[in-house]
């Protein structure tokens, strides 16, 4: 049997070479490519096509979240393994709902990673143990506590795409180049963001970003 081709999608080099490590070392694995950031992973998965896509979820330019849905458009054959630090409800429903097919922390060892991995690429669901049970629980019931809906959770994919591009100091021609939409769409989603968050500059935006998750103080 030919071994599986796996696209490595990943920021942080350290943490890349690690898990290249891991994969050289087994043969049912092939690493077939890699990405530093979301728009590259787009690239490359849609022109390789993997059999399985391990993904963080904060990178620059493009999210995983924005990575997950491009793949399940265009490549629904793909698996994908979000490998993230992030262990909070708010991102493991959003990493399934966006398409993910498996769910592991990046503190897991390397047997668990390995396990995932098979899973996954078998067609079953795969949560790290990691995770909170109340978080596993309350996905796969698919019942969640009836509460306000948040500022936070009224913001559509593509304006927290945007947002995130906003934090990292990106200006309204550039965004609208990456997402292929046009400035006056960008302006729009950048006016949609200023009057649901009640926050009026760039600087504010940028805070909430932190506040959430989309980007990382450390990248």
């Amino acid at each position: 049997m030919p071994p599986k081709r796996i696209l490595l999608v990943e920021d942080h080099k350290l943490l890349r070479e690690g898990l290249k490590s891991i994969l050289a070392s087994e043969k049912e694995f092939q690493l077939v490519g890699e990405a530093r950031d979301g728009q590259e992973a787009i690239h490359l998965i849609l022109g390789v096509k993997p059999d399985l896509v391990l993904l963080d979820l904060s990178m620059p330019r493009l999210d995983g979240f924005s990575v997950l849905r491009a793949i399940r458009s265009d490549c629904p054959g793909t698996r994908v393994l979000v490998l993230t630090v992030h262990e909070s409800d708010q991102y493991v429903h959003e990493a399934f709902r966006a398409g993910a097919d498996g769910y592991c922390l990046k503190d897991s060892s390397r047997d668990e990673l390995l396990m995932a991995m098979r899973s996954t690429l078998e067609g079953k669901m795969y949560i790290s143990p990691g995770v909170a049970k109340s978080v596993m629980r309350g996905y796969l019931s698919g019942r969640r506590q009836i509460r306000e809906k948040s500022s936070w959770e009224s913001l559509t994919p593509r304006e927290k795409e945007i947002l995130k591009l906003i934090a990292e100091s990106y200006q309204n021609k550039e965004i609208a180049q990456f997402l292929n939409i046009s400035v006056k769409t960008v302006e729009k989603h950048r006016g949609n963001l200023i009057e649901k968050l009640d926050l009026h500059s760039s600087t504010a935006l940028t805070a909430y970003a932190y506040e959430h998750g989309l980007i990382n103080r450390s990248s």
